[in-house]
């Protein structure tokens, strides 16, 4: 694993949410979250909502150095997770993925919220941010795509002990500007 020059897991603060680090005393509230099957219906690991696949899940979020958990403001609940990881230097890219919400924040804007806070905050170090998404999860893929996120290749993955179809997505700078996000994102330097 390359260590990325800039810190992966700063504290991001917007209008609705925080994002902080993920702390392994988070297991039990992500967990909460996590556990709902509608979340991963869609995901290529659609039993992640167990908790022996689960535990996988978070001790790969925390070993990666970059995972967050995301906070409702206004509660100061957990309300789902993200992050940033496989930074490589020599293309200048990192990976945002493994961003899941509980159902009750689908379709609120709090996921666009969110995604403008990372990009926002990466691109100041790097000039692509690749999303790896299972090739079925429709709803994941079309919301890269909102952002202005580009399909480059469509693959099939090894993961978890099982061969999965993939899509990976890039989006730079310049794609963000013709995205959604342009609005919230118009002062980001090129």
């Amino acid at each position: 694993m390359n260590v990325p020059p800039f810190d992966i897991q700063p504290v991001l603060m917007g209008e609705h949410v925080m994002l902080r680090p993920l702390l392994a005393s988070d297991y039990d509230a992500l967990f909460a979250v996590a556990s709902d099957p509608e979340i991963w219906a869609m995901h290529p690991f659609r039993d992640r909502y167990k908790r022996d696949v689960f535990d996988e899940f978070f001790a790969g979020a925390i070993a990666s150095h970059g995972a967050f958990v995301i906070l409702n403001k206004a509660t100061d609940k957990i309300i789902g997770g993200t992050r940033f990881d496989c930074y490589d230097p020599n293309t200048q890219e990192i990976e945002i993925g493994w961003t899941f919400f509980a159902t009750a924040y689908w379709r609120t804007g709090i996921n666009r919220e969110v995604k403008a806070l990372m990009l926002n905050y990466i691109f100041q170090f790097v000039r692509i941010v690749v999303f790896q998404i299972g090739a079925t999860n429709f709803r994941s893929r079309t919301a890269v795509e909102r952002l202005g996120a580009k399909l480059v290749l469509e693959h099939k993955r090894h993961h978890g002990g099982q061969m999965h179809d993939y899509t990976t997505y890039h989006l730079t700078r310049e794609d963000v500007l013709t995205g959604v996000l342009a609005s919230s994102l118009v002062s980001m330097p090129l």
